[in-house]
């Protein structure tokens, strides 16, 4: 899907931009807990840098951490680990080193990135004894049990990338306690129960937990986040998307809510992110017609709304769109699309309007299914969060 895509170009783009941003926010982390007043020190972290200074007690406490966690990996078919022998922690493959802050002079571990690497074990108590770390990548691997409550620790951590391992659980409380957090990665685990509505309160730029076993309603505070990118899919989270979804205008660039068991009308609010270029509310059980305030989206470029219970027309506003390249609707009860959006294609825009209700169109559904949902229309008005009598006619 071309969700999928974006959401890879997206990963990928916000990666770069962080390899740049930890040559500073070591610096300017440390600096902040310090009240310093100082200006941008440029520190690049280096995989290898000298031998460990037995007077230095942070890469002792690192050494210590890194031995215990060698302990409890069970399997490294890369060998990814084999040379995290001795003190010299800072040779170790997939450990970063960088200047302390406070003391240039001194070397401590500021980051650990093991992505990729297909290693299996568990991550021990002893975390926590790496206070300095600003990022940590266990990206594609094969972690699993629950996060030790350690890591809260890791007052200085900037990004945390757990995705694609086997961690279980309920969703990781230890993440709210991490101050610096601003990219949280957690999505192809295990984790299951509630979402705290906390995760929401805080300051982060990027939320990926998709692809969990997470069970609840979408929080009323979701837009309380100044994140610029929320990826929920494939979670049985429920509930209607709420109004306070118009909080994101300032930073959302892509929501992505397939597969939730997102439910009710979807909010006009959704037309105040002006800065959205990708929504994909796909595989839901939505009602009533599409929110023409969608039409002042200018940036959206991937609209995938397929795979629901929407029905009325389908909007000239929306299809006249500058810069929308994807327009998915199928597998609704659309009766009608006006002007242009019935031949999107003239226009160079991909689109699928399969499985709807639509005259002189192929591939419709029969008038057996569309009599009962055009005979009793949602009003999104009365029945923001549907109207379950209605929606009874769908299926």
């Amino acid at each position: 899907m071309a969700s999928n895509s974006s959401l890879i170009t997206t990963s990928t783009a916000l990666f770069s931009f962080l390899v740049l941003y930890l040559a500073v926010s070591f610096s300017n982390i440390a600096a902040k807990h310090r009240h310093s007043t100082t200006t941008n020190v440029h520190h690049v972290l280096h995989p290898h840098h000298g031998d460990l200074d037995a007077s230095n007690p942070r890469l002792q406490q690192a050494y210590l951490a890194l031995q215990a966690w060698k302990l409890v990996i069970y399997s490294d078919p890369f060998n990814t680990t084999s040379d995290w022998i001795g003190p010299s922690v800072c040779n170790y493959t997939g450990v970063y080193c960088a200047p302390f802050p406070n003391d240039t002079d001194i070397q401590t571990v500021a980051g650990i990135d093991l992505n990729h690497a297909d290693i299996a074990g568990f991550l021990p108590d002893e975390l926590g004894l790496l206070s300095d770390l600003t990022l940590i990548h266990l990206n594609s691997n094969r972690f699993c049990g629950i996060l030790p409550l350690s890591l809260s620790n890791l007052t200085l951590l900037f990004e945390l990338d757990l995705s694609n391992n086997r961690f279980v659980g309920p969703f990781p409380s230890v993440v709210m306690s991490l101050p610096s957090l601003k990219f949280l990665d957690l999505r192809y685990n295990e984790f299951e129960g509630p979402l705290p509505p906390e995760l929401f309160n805080k300051n982060l730029d990027a939320i990926f937990i998709n692809n969990n076993r997470l069970r609840s309603v979408i929080p009323s505070n979701l837009g309380s986040t100044t994140a610029s990118v929320v990826v929920f899919a494939n979670n049985n989270l429920g509930g209607c998307l709420p109004p306070s979804i118009a909080n994101f205008a300032n930073t959302m660039e892509e929501l992505l809510l397939i597969n939730t068991n997102l439910s009710g009308c979807l909010p006009p609010e959704v037309g105040f992110l002006y800065k959205l270029r990708v929504l994909d509310v796909s595989s839901n059980k939505l009602v009533g017609e599409i929110p023409y305030s969608i039409a002042g989206l200018a940036h959206l470029e991937q609209l995938n709304l397929g795979h629901n219970m929407m029905s009325g027309e389908v909007p000239l506003g929306v299809c006249e769109l500058p810069n929308l390249a994807n327009f998915t609707f199928s597998y609704n009860y659309f009766f009608e699309e006006e002007g242009l959006c019935g031949n999107l294609t003239s226009k160079g825009i991909v689109s699928d309007d399969r499985r709807n209700c639509l005259p002189n169109k192929p591939l419709q559904r029969s008038k057996k299914e569309c009599d009962p949902v055009l005979e009793h229309p949602v009003d999104c008005y009365e029945h923001p969060c549907g109207d379950k009598n209605a929606e009874k006619h769908h299926t």
